[in-house]
């Protein structure tokens, strides 16, 4: 008899397939935006089919989330260039070339390639295997949490994990350098409906967003997965233009950049000053310098997040920058 299971799986990888193939494909931008969030929704859905539930959550909040909302935004900025200049949609962006047919045959049939090779690697590959689990379990009473994943991250590769902090620090140097000005945009009425949702969501975003920092010592969750949903807050502020960014207010927002990667840094500088390899932590002080990392790199990853989603750094016409709207 048929594993209805095993029916499940295939008909989901053929689906983020048959979704990877479309976003490529389709001549519509809209359109394509909302395919790929789809695809990314499905995918955290295979994660949590291949009982990753960390990285399930990651996708869902950072691949899904956030950076759909990035490409609704980018979307939005009146900066696409069409073959019939001048002919605005009634959004206010001008229409893109069509897609020739041979890209869309070349996308789809290198999407076919690599899901036959991951599939020939996939039957390929022995059913068991050794793994690196008896080797985590062992360290784990030496990690300072219950987490393996947790474990991990913070523990037995935590320089890539602070590399990956970096990364996120770079990127918002770098938008911040590239766009600079005020938006001249009007801020929008706030309606009954909105006002009615914000008392309801915002609140208990910001719950549900400690809870995964708080959880992520035991059970899946964490800096990454927090971060992300609490970066929903903001860019819910200013979709909404509650909160508009100001010069004045730079100074606290490089601060928050920055805390996330010194706090890292600081903790591993203090434990090799201490006699021991960086990121060897005493023991008895493992969980309290971890979660006390997990907690500031939420912070930084929360307001790195939406500030890419705003995409400029606020300054005057006296320091240099523009009006951009």
């Amino acid at each position: 008899m048929t594993d209805p299971l095993m029916i499940f799986d295939l008909l989901l990888a053929l689906a983020i397939v048959a979704l990877a193939v479309a976003s490529l494909s389709v001549r519509d931008l809209f359109s394509m935006i909302v395919l790929f969030i789809i695809f990314g929704l499905l995918s955290a859905l295979a994660w949590v089919r291949l009982s990753a539930p960390d990285v399930a959550l990651a996708e869902a909040a950072i691949g899904t989330g956030v950076t759909g909302a990035l490409l609704l935004k980018t979307l939005h900025h009146p900066r696409y260039v069409s073959g019939t200049l001048g002919q605005q949609t009634a959004l206010g962006v001008t229409p893109v070339a069509p897609v020739p047919m041979g890209i869309i045959l070349a996308n789809a049939g290198f999407c076919g390639l690599i899901t036959l090779g991951l599939l020939v690697a996939f039957l390929g590959a022995p059913a068991t295997g050794p793994g690196f689990d008896a080797l985590v379990a062992e360290a784990m009473p030496q990690s300072g949490v219950e987490h393996p994943v947790t474990g991990v991250l913070l523990n037995f590769r935590a320089y890539d994990t602070l590399m990956e902090v970096v990364v996120l620090l770079a990127a918002v140097i770098a938008v911040w350098q590239i766009e600079r000005g005020l938006s001249d945009a009007p801020a929008p009425v706030m309606g009954e409906v909105w006002q009615g949702f914000a008392r309801l969501a915002l609140p208990a975003i910001v719950v549900v967003g400690t809870y995964l920092l708080w959880v992520g010592a035991e059970a899946p969750g964490g800096a990454f997965q927090g971060g992300a949903v609490l970066a929903a807050v903001g860019l819910l502020l200013l979709l909404t233009r509650a909160y508009i960014p100001q010069p004045a207010h730079r100074g606290v927002a490089r601060g928050a950049f920055v805390l996330g990667t010194a706090a890292f840094a600081l903790v591993a500088i203090l434990v090799a000053g201490g006699g021991r390899v960086a990121f060897e932590y005493p023991l008895e002080h493992a969980k309290t310098l971890i979660l006390l990392i997990e907690g500031v790199v939420t912070l930084s990853i929360a307001v790195t997040l939406a500030a890419l989603f705003h995409g400029r750094e606020p300054v005057a016409l006296s320091e240099g920058g523009r009006h951009d709207t």
